[in-house]
């Protein structure tokens, strides 16, 4: 029976209310699927599904899936593949480069979006490219991923959490999502007037580090003792902490910055703490007046990788472009240059056998180790109306996969925000 031959029969408001609902009631209809939408004879719950679209869910609903909304293509210059994993109207960006991007089992890329109302953490498939919701509430998208482990490390208002993942994914995918509290285990609770800012984990994932403004002008490192959640002082510095990056091969070391929001007297600084629990702190590269550096990665165990500024005059007169550090040695190594400002961002493989930096204008280089005029242009105009780091599109933080395998990077090329990920080499 057509919904249409029963207009006689209903008031209008009856009808109202069935068009709207798409129910279909006991007695009219000589059935009752109360779920159902059927609508002029046509039943669409089977595709019930499809208004989880990207651009239509506004929930903030803890461990929700959202379907693939990739697109692959090929650069226009470069002709190499590119997947945007995002493509959605929101912003979406990648964890900063400093820190792990994909699970320990490299199935998922754990990245933040606003999609769900406010920037919170989300987890995509490498396999479907399908997004799970990892965050809700009041969690924000300040994750860090186990090294070995499946979990995720952040803060909750005092409290330091951790998040079963790999339950949580596989419960995501399977339709049998439980309480969140089943997924969580509190560590441990840190003074209120400490507001974390920075957070790091340690290789051996027995502490986790973080850095806190104690008042103007003074920083300091806190150890988390994760098997009893005592918190400790570590170390107390003269000027503001950023960017604080445990080294991912050995236990007992990091590396953080003097934050300025801009050219540092002394950009980056390595912190270590030994059996007995005394530290060092020392400074590594030594800047002079006329040297900016930035964006500065672990690249494996004895070596990180930075950059020099190079978009004033003033600051061309000196060394400027990609170098690596061998923070045992102090031996450097040089990786080139590009025109238009030089390079920003770093990356490289723990292997040492590639280096990548991109431009102002985002175009992403690979490089091989050491050896500049072995270079090649992956991609390119992830900023397309940028000529310097001083506008609104996306700053490319790109980062490597733990197998080499993966290039891993903002982009502004499709909409404001979005993060794509392509092959490292052609290989």
């Amino acid at each position: 029976m057509k919904l249409t031959s029963l207009t006689t029969n209903l008031t209008a408001c009856t009808m109202k209310k069935i068009m709207v609902t798409g129910s279909i009631i006991t007695g009219l209809f000589g059935a009752h699927f109360v779920h159902s939408q059927t609508i002029a004879g046509t039943d669409y719950s089977s595709r019930s599904h499809v208004d989880k679209t990207f651009d239509m869910v506004g929930a903030n609903a803890f461990g929700q899936h959202f379907p693939a909304e990739s697109f692959t293509f090929q650069d226009e210059v470069t002709g190499k593949t590119v997947i945007a994993l995002t493509t959605s109207r929101h912003h979406n960006s990648k964890i900063y480069q400093t820190h792990p991007q994909w699970t320990p089992d490299g199935k998922h890329i754990v990245f933040r979006s606003d999609r769900s109302g406010k920037g919170l953490a989300y987890a995509i498939s490498m396999d479907s490219h399908e997004i799970t919701q990892i965050a809700s509430g009041e969690d924000g998208s300040s994750f860090h991923l186990g090294w070995e482990t499946n979990v995720a490390y952040h803060f909750r208002n005092d409290s330091l959490i951790k998040l079963d993942l790999e339950a949580l994914l596989e419960d995501s995918k399977a339709g049998t999502i439980g309480p969140k509290a089943e997924y969580e285990t509190t560590i441990g609770t840190i003074p209120t007037q400490l507001q974390p800012n920075g957070m790091a984990l340690d290789r051996d994932e027995e502490s986790l580090y973080f850095s806190t403004r104690v008042e103007e002008g003074t920083s300091c490192i806190y150890e988390v003792d994760l098997a009893s959640g005592n918190t400790t002082e570590i170390l107390t510095v003269p000027f503001r902490i950023g960017h604080l990056q445990a080294n991912p091969y050995k236990s007992g070391e990091m590396m953080y910055c003097w934050e300025t929001g801009g050219d540092a007297p002394q950009r980056m600084w390595f912190a270590s703490i030994d059996e007995d629990g005394q530290v060092t702190n020392r400074p590594l590269y030594d800047e002079s007046d006329e040297t900016w550096v930035t964006h500065e990665v672990f690249l494996d165990q004895d070596h990180i990788g930075f950059n020099v500024m190079g978009h004033l005059d003033r600051l061309q007169q000196g060394d400027n472009g990609i170098y690596s550090l061998n923070i045992r040695t102090g031996d450097l190594t040089f990786h080139g240059q590009q025109d238009w400002g030089g390079y920003w961002h770093t990356a490289g493989t723990s292997d040492l056998k590639w280096i990548v930096g991109d431009t102002f204008n985002g175009d992403i280089y690979r490089i091989a180790y050491g050896n500049p005029a072995k270079t090649t242009l992956l991609t390119t105009g992830h900023r397309l109306t940028s000529k310097s780091p001083f506008s609104r599109e996306a700053h490319s933080h790109h980062s490597i996969s733990p197998d080499g395998q993966w290039l891993l990077f903002n982009s502004s090329l499709l909409t404001d925000s979005d993060i794509m990920i392509m092959p490292l080499t052609d290989e």
